[in-house]
């Protein structure tokens, strides 16, 4: 059994739908565990099929944190998510259990094994209406490109459609004069971490995807879409630009047809996989990775378990 200790959080990452629910689950009951979501489509009460989010079942099989943790109308920032993680490792340790992050949102991910330190300035209310009012006459693409040319290294990491984290960014730069990506600072660690990468062939990884995809809107994902719009949501509101769910709205506003919708939202995923491979890249020698295509739950917990591959920050 590994033993806890308040110097010890295993990250399990990966692309969407490589498994990393199901397993998480598997190693946690294995290693006395329990799992600190790394998924930031997983905050947001009622985003729950959209977001293949673990069903009543996986969650009574182990105690999940930062799932359902926000309205989908409130901010929830990188620092708030810190703060929680800090929380619940806290909390996990306290019970002589393991945490393990698990999720695919590389930011999140490294804000937390990197210690980042986030720029302390306060919104500019007035700032942030400008560049509101800019967006919604620009474009987020064309925002976004005013972003990468002041900023290319922030704007790798900022997906155009997210609109309020490019808004974000250039705020922070105009209030401050200076890059955002140069203020992103990382501090020290009061923990040791271990990082587990989930991988499988591209081909069968496009396959689940699809599959998944389809599965969503058998389950009823149209009918999910609508309940929150019907309970006052929009796609103005940040969450609501998550892939499937921006493209659900267009079909309920009949922008488009349902089959395109559906090729769209395996597009927008399959592209989503990509920019996954720019947080977890396969030479980072901090990650260890297995190919799931076959169980290697066994090998994965002996990995674990061994004093090995243990990094601080």
């Amino acid at each position: 059994m590994l033993s806890p200790n308040n110097k010890k959080l295993v990250v399990i990452v990966g692309p969407t739908a490589v498994g990393k629910t199901d397993l998480a689950i598997e190693l946690a009951e294995a290693l006395n565990a329990e799992i600190i979501s790394a998924d930031s489509r997983y905050f947001y009460q009622g985003m729950n099929i959209g977001t293949a989010k673990p069903d009543t079942d996986q969650l009574a099989r182990v105690k999940h944190y930062l799932i359902d943790v926000a309205d989908i109308k409130e901010n929830w920032s990188l620092a708030v998510y810190q703060r929680s993680v800090k929380d619940a490792m806290d909390e996990i340790i306290s019970k002589g259990k393991v945490p393990l992050l698990v999720g695919g949102t590389g930011q999140y991910i490294r804000a937390i094994i990197e210690g980042w330190q986030i720029p302390a300035k306060a919104p500019d209310p007035d700032l942030r209406n400008v560049l509101e009012i800019m967006s919604q006459r620009l474009g987020a693409e064309e925002l976004h490109k005013m972003l990468s040319i002041i900023d290319p290294t922030a704007a790798k990491n900022i997906d155009f459609r997210n609109k309020r984290r490019t808004i974000r960014a250039l705020e922070v730069i105009l209030h401050t004069g200076r890059k955002f990506s140069d203020q992103r600072k990382k501090g020290s660690l009061d923990f040791v971490y271990k990082i587990v990468g989930l991988n499988r062939d591209r081909s069968q990884l496009y396959d689940r995807i699809d599959k998944r995809i389809e599965e969503m809107f058998k389950r009823g994902f149209i009918s999910e879409v609508k309940a929150l719009l019907d309970q006052g949501y929009s796609i103005q509101d940040p969450p609501m630009s998550a892939i499937g769910y921006h493209e659900v709205i267009q079909y309920i506003e009949g922008s488009m047809g349902l089959q395109e919708c559906i090729e769209r939202i395996k597009k927008r995923s399959r592209e989503f996989v990509r920019r996954q491979a720019n947080w977890f890249k396969s030479t980072d020698e901090r990650i260890s990775w297995f190919d799931v295509s076959t169980n290697r739950k066994n090998e994965i917990i002996a990995f674990i378990k061994s004093p090995d591959g243990w990094i601080s920050g």
